[in-house]
């Protein structure tokens, strides 16, 4: 069960903060995003302890203009309850309610962002992969839609936030971070990473999918929820048996360029299309590349990284991990169909046969 103390960066295994135990891949992270009505402006935030690497880092990035603004910050972990990595802080105003971002102003980019729930967030089936006999990942996550107000500077100019719909995660348990580890499983072998999750935002209600894949499209971890605004712990509905549909790579890559996604219901089924129309690099908060999470970087270190999409080479690797800003059209039986926003994540590493990879 979710609890307070859950939006605290205090847990030590996969469970709820009841719990305790060891792990060096252990890790405690806030995730949040949010963007403009009209899809100019889109920026994330990650927040990262990592208690037996003794490291802690932040991240905001922002697209406007074609160009991903990244701030980086990484520093030795002190105390887990201050939620403070150079100029990035994270306030928590109302737990499972309301948090505040507040980035002093640093390399030209600063802001102050609160979030505040559109409903009670959901926790996410628990995920447990392994690689042979080695845990890959065991971790809970709590997501939840947002409402965004304040503001976003880059470069001496303010973009106001009012009226944003945005998303926001915890999650905390054990993924790779830090440095690599320099022993694989073994016998090694041709392994793949299949991953998409797509918190949507329509006027009146929130819906949540997501799955990860085996290289065969074997799911195994996925559920979808329909969430009503103000929806309590218990409410909505849920299922484990959406699909994504009809998806359409952009030739020579592992993004889509669109997609449908279909949920049964009682009443028959819902369906969503995807119209992707902005790239948003997940390196740039951490996930990979030189700032990755968790990575070593000395006492305290902040860096500014500019990333023109228009000339970044999406086939590589590092591009693979996407956020997509996506314009969606729910169609639900007996209702007339809605626009909303919202995100469509996909990492595919290594083979995924359904898509010819």
């Amino acid at each position: 069960m979710l609890t307070k103390g859950d939006d605290y960066p205090i847990h030590q295994t996969a469970e709820p903060v009841a719990y305790a135990g060891t792990d060096r891949n252990f890790y405690d992270r806030y995730f949040f995003n949010g963007y403009a009505p009209d899809g100019e402006t889109f920026f994330a935030v990650a927040f990262g302890v990592y208690p037996h690497l003794n490291v802690a880092d932040a991240h905001l990035s922002v697209v406007t203009g074609g160009v991903q603004h990244c701030l980086h910050a990484s520093a030795l972990l002190s105390d887990r309850m201050d939620l403070r990595v150079g100029p990035i802080r994270i306030e928590v105003l109302e737990p499972l309610q309301r948090l505040k971002v507040v980035v002093e102003a640093a390399e030209g980019l600063a802001a102050e962002i609160t979030f505040e729930g559109r409903a009670f967030p959901i926790e996410e089936p628990r995920f447990i992969r392994r690689n042979g006999t080695r845990a890959f990942m065991d971790y809970t996550r709590l997501t939840q839609n947002v409402r965004c107000t304040g503001w976003v500077e880059v470069d001496g100019e303010r973009r106001e936030i009012d009226g944003w719909f945005g998303s926001r995660d915890r999650s905390w348990g054990i993924r790779p971070v830090g440095a690599p580890d320099p022993q694989p499983p073994v016998p090694q072998t041709v392994s793949g990473f299949f991953w998409q999750w797509t918190p949507l935002n329509f006027s009146d209600r929130s819906v949540f999918f997501h799955v990860n894949a085996d290289p065969d499209g074997r799911p195994w971890n996925t559920r979808a929820v329909i969430l009503p605004d103000g929806a309590g712990p218990d409410a909505g509905w849920e299922t484990p048996g959406a699909r994504m549909e009809d998806v359409v790579l952009i030739p020579g890559t592992r993004h889509a360029r669109t997609a449908r996604l279909a949920i049964p219901l009682e009443q028959g089924e819902a369906r969503i299309g995807f119209e992707p129309f902005l790239t948003f690099l997940m390196r740039g908060v951490g996930y990979g590349g030189e700032w990755r999470h968790g990575g070593y970087k000395g006492e305290l270190a902040v860096a500014r990284e500019d990333i023109v999409l228009a000339q970044t080479n999406m086939v590589a690797p590092e591009n693979w991990h996407i956020q997509a800003l996506s314009r969606v059209t729910l169609e639900t039986p007996g209702e007339a169909p809605q626009q909303g926003l919202g995100v469509f994540e996909q990492l595919i590493a290594g083979p995924y046969r359904p898509y010819g990879l």
